[in-house]
């Protein structure tokens, strides 16, 4: 196998497209694996009303090839959709749409051959007189692919807060979890449920479990002093246009880290208006109910999580007075996003290539300080040295056509070695 795309999910679909549409004959002899038994996109958040933060036209391939038949509008027209998608006159696409038109790009695929169900349990250089000649993934059934070029896109890791590690499971569900934990449980108990995190996955936790689990009563507990909506402004939004990359990249380390701290607003810590708007009324009409069933406890740390037999018992601080109090609670949902370090998946094949750091090139090529024929690259983890959209879709087309430039080109056959921003792996 010349090129092996580990997960299957928007950015190595991207890859897959640019394969068909630029190098057929590499396409023909690449394979994507996915442990799952379909493309599965954010299947825990893919509530019936929630929209995509990104326009449609932020697609797999419209900003690389805007006449591709792998496009958005072409998924619309395929599906007999495009007439009743103009007519809402939106340019943001609901969530389970992006989830459907991904499902129908990967049954679409005429060349690049994709896998389901087989899970990725290891990965090991291939040295050939010490130089790098190729990569042996090992699969949960034990068996193994050899291939010359190895990409990487199965995600960041789900972030569990450290307090909350030691408690019971099968009560703390993350929110890429929600929907298959949820569903599972009894509609009429009143259950007593936690919701932690202050920016939009926590809002549409807090929003959807009133609706999943009516007869609940939700806690949402942050840090912060309250939610507040994302920054939108279209002048800050051009950082997250794909030719935003090499300038951010080119920049200097304090450069970017202060670009990324003003640009964290845009994407995280923050809830869209719309989102913000339907939480207020629900809020406000709780209160005019006199139920008082909807808490926020904002300026909260969580400090101390125990169990005590049925019950999850949560300490929260004050972080203005010191104060401490008990909450006890039945479920703890998780609106806590991803880890910001490198996946265990990457991490774990640096230590086996004997890498200190992570690091990768332009051109999302890990960095090897040793002879090399063969190359791996890193999809959406690149967040300090590629910039804020790196794991959004707005990049991800035209950073398939990157990786697969510096594939046909024969860059990474350069045998000195390349000096780039490091990310460290720990």
């Amino acid at each position: 196998m010349e090129l092996l795309a580990i997960g299957a999910g928007p950015s190595n679909l991207a890859l897959a497209v640019a394969l068909e549409e630029l190098a057929p004959d590499l396409a023909r002899d690449s394979l994507i694996i996915e442990r799952n038994k379909e493309v599965s996109w954010q299947p825990g958040m893919l509530f019936p009303e929630a929209l995509s933060n990104t326009s449609f036209l932020k697609d797999l391939v419209t900003l690389r090839n805007p006449r591709s038949r792998f496009s958005f509008l072409n998924y619309l027209h395929a599906t007999g959709r495009l007439d009743h998608f103009v007519n809402m006159g939106s340019l943001t696409p609901y969530r389970a749409e992006v989830a459907d038109y991904l499902r129908w790009t990967a049954r679409s695929l005429a060349l690049v051959e994709l896998q389901y169900g087989r899970q990725c349990v290891d990965i090991g250089p291939v040295w050939t007189g010490g130089t790098l000649t190729g990569w042996t993934t090992t699969l949960a059934d034990g068996r193994t692919i050899g291939s010359r070029y190895l990409v990487l896109g199965t995600g960041r890791d789900i972030r569990i807060p450290e307090v909350l590690r030691a408690v019971d499971r099968d009560r703390v569900v993350h929110s890429t979890q929600y929907q298959k934990r949820i569903g599972g449980l009894r509609k009429d108990l009143p259950y007593r449920v936690v919701v932690v995190g202050g920016g939009q996955s926590a809002a549409e936790l807090f929003y959807s479990v009133q609706i999943d689990l009516p007869e609940c009563r939700p806690t949402m507990v942050m840090r912060s002093v309250g939610l507040n909506c994302y920054e939108s402004s279209k002048f800050t939004n051009e950082l997250f246009f794909p030719s935003f990359v090499d300038e951010f990249h080119a920049s200097r380390p304090e450069a970017r880290a202060q670009m990324l701290a003003e640009m964290r607003p845009t994407n995280y810590a923050g809830v869209a208006p719309g989102m913000m708007d339907s939480l207020y009324r629900q809020v406000y009409l709780d209160r005019l109910s006199g139920r008082s069933r909807l808490q926020m406890i904002t300026m909260h740390d969580i400090t101390s999580a125990r169990d005590d037999g049925d019950e999850i018992v949560l300490e929260l601080t004050d972080w203005r007075t010191g104060a401490i109090r008990e909450l006890r609670t039945d479920l703890v949902l998780l609106g806590t996003g991803f880890s910001p370090q490198m996946p265990w998946a990457v991490r774990r094949l640096a230590e086996r290539i004997g890498l200190s750091d992570v690091a990768v090139t332009r051109d999302y090529r890990l960095v090897v300080d040793r002879p090399s024929t063969a190359a791996c690259y890193l999809h959406g983890v690149n967040e300090q040295t590629h910039g804020i959209a790196d794991s959004l879709l707005s990049v991800m087309g035209n950073r398939a056509n990157d990786i697969l430039r510096d594939v046909l080109t024969g860059d990474h056959l350069d045998l000195t070695p390349v000096t780039a921003p490091a990310v460290a792996a720990t």
